[in-house]
């Protein structure tokens, strides 16, 4: 089976040799070489789309709808972008792409059996969930609660980041709630072990808060899916509920960058 991979960058990287590994017809496609996009998915049988999101208005239209989609962008709040396509699922989790390309052992969050069929090694392992909808918005908020770790200065081991962490995941319980998906999801790997490892370093959107938090005028140098995730949060992508507090504060003080 021949899979077209959409987004070469470290993660789609990792990703494209397990499947290599695993025997699967690769063709990766980098926007940024602008190599061709109708060449890679010539005669795929599935698409795996690790694009940033920031990406897809482009991009989506452009993939053809009937092929199954595998999505591990991340940054995206509600599954109804991708109501065109007839079969769509969700890969995420707490996945260093080092580690995949190292061969550690790695728990990822599936909502769908091939996913898990298909990706599954010795080192790489799978949490399942019907939950579209859940996986995709933990995916989005820990990167935007990893940029108000990062200015908050907060550190690993110190108590003040493990109440930031519990305190957070209770926020991201009640959005999940409140926007119809389920509050249990924030307890699978795309849930609270994927906003552990976003909430230090080498997490870009980290490292994007703590420059805020030196320089107010900072604006980031590489993709930080936060705020483009933040960015469809103020536009009303989401119900955010009043005692979200921590996600209002970020609403509220990111005008210059979001």
């Amino acid at each position: 089976m021949k899979i077209a991979v959409l987004g070469a960058g470290v993660f789609g990287s990792a990703l494209a040799g397990v499947l290599s590994e695993k025997s699967y017809a690769v063709a990766l496609y980098d926007p940024i070489l602008k190599n061709k996009l109708s060449d890679c998915l010539e005669g795929a049988e599935m698409i795996l789309l690790v694009v940033p999101s920031v990406a897809l208005p482009e991009l989506l239209p452009k993939l053809p709808k009937e092929l199954p989609l595998i999505i591990a962008t991340k940054g995206v709040l509600s599954e109804t972008v991708f109501a065109d396509f007839k079969d769509y699922m969700v890969l995420s989790g707490p996945g260093y792409a080092a580690d995949i390309v190292d061969h550690k052992k790695t728990l990822l969050t599936a909502t769908d059996q091939r996913i898990i069929d298909i990706f599954t090694t010795d080192y790489l392992t799978f949490e399942y969930t019907d939950d579209v909808r859940g996986v995709l918005m933990c995916g989005a908020l820990k990167n935007t609660y990893a940029i108000l770790a990062g200015f908050l200065n907060l550190k690993v081991g110190e108590p003040s980041w493990e109440d930031f962490i519990n305190e957070v995941v209770d926020e991201m319980r009640e959005l999940l709630d409140v926007n119809g998906a389920n509050s249990s999801t924030v307890d699978l790997a795309c849930g609270r072990k994927d906003l552990e490892i976003t909430c230090k370093e080498p997490s870009r959107n980290y490292d994007f808060g703590q420059k805020l938090r030196e320089n107010p005028e900072y604006l980031p140098q590489n993709t930080a899916e936060g705020i483009t995730a933040l960015k469809r949060i103020k536009n009303g992508a989401i119900i955010v509920p009043k005692n979200a507090v921590k996600l209002r504060f970020l609403m509220e003080n990111s005008d210059k960058w979001a």
